[in-house]
């Protein structure tokens, strides 16, 4: 039976807009992100979608933007295995630090993840979702850089850089994920 997973980056924080590696690490969500998470929410409501599950990310900066998408009226699970690349000792220092993609076993000489082990971790935690058997339309908030190594093991096309917000939808069906497609909130109209 085919399943739908929503896979959801969360939204834009404080080290976003200071651009800094953020893996492990956390950093507040800006208050920009609130209207974020509003916008995105709306996906939910306009389409008319049923979730019968939620998880999130063990971050704050991720249980935050779900609480806010789902206006905090639905339970959720917090899970480990969904949480962004570790990046070692670069954590919290700038963007500009990290190597040209690929970054492949970069960070592993740093105390870090290969991007291997990000994308079996990923593969792993969200395939035990989707298999229960009660669990067939659900929502997980992760990151941009985890969300980019499930992609990439399962073979799928990259959206040009997964912003924040970004729901990916996605078909599971006899242990594969398949992309579908993707939402973009247009945040254009919002004050920065």
């Amino acid at each position: 039976m085919e399943k739908i997973l929503y896979l959801m980056r969360h939204g834009q924080t404080l080290f976003n807009l200071e651009h800094k590696i953020q893996g492990w690490c956390d950093s507040p969500l800006t208050e920009l992100e609130i209207n974020q998470a509003k916008i995105a929410g709306r996906y939910f409501t306009d389409n008319k979608l049923k979730l019968d599950h939620c998880y999130s990310s063990t971050s704050e900066r991720a249980c935050d933007t779900l609480e806010l998408v789902t206006g905090g009226k639905l339970p959720y699970t917090r899970l480990k295995g969904i949480k962004e690349w570790n990046f070692g000792c670069f954590e919290a220092m700038d963007d500009f630090l990290n190597p040209p993609l690929p970054y492949d076993d970069f960070f592993v000489k740093y105390g870090g993840e290969s991007q291997d082990g990000v994308s079996e971790r990923m593969a792993k935690t969200l395939s035990q979702v989707m298999e229960q058997e009660d669990h067939h339309f659900v929502l997980a908030v992760s990151h941009g850089g985890a969300m980019a190594c499930f992609l990439r093991y399962y073979k799928q096309p990259l959206p040009h850089g997964i912003k924040n917000c970004t729901i990916l939808r996605l078909k599971y069906e006899d242990g594969q994920f398949t992309l579908l497609d993707y939402f973009e909130p247009d945040f254009s109209k919002l004050e920065k």
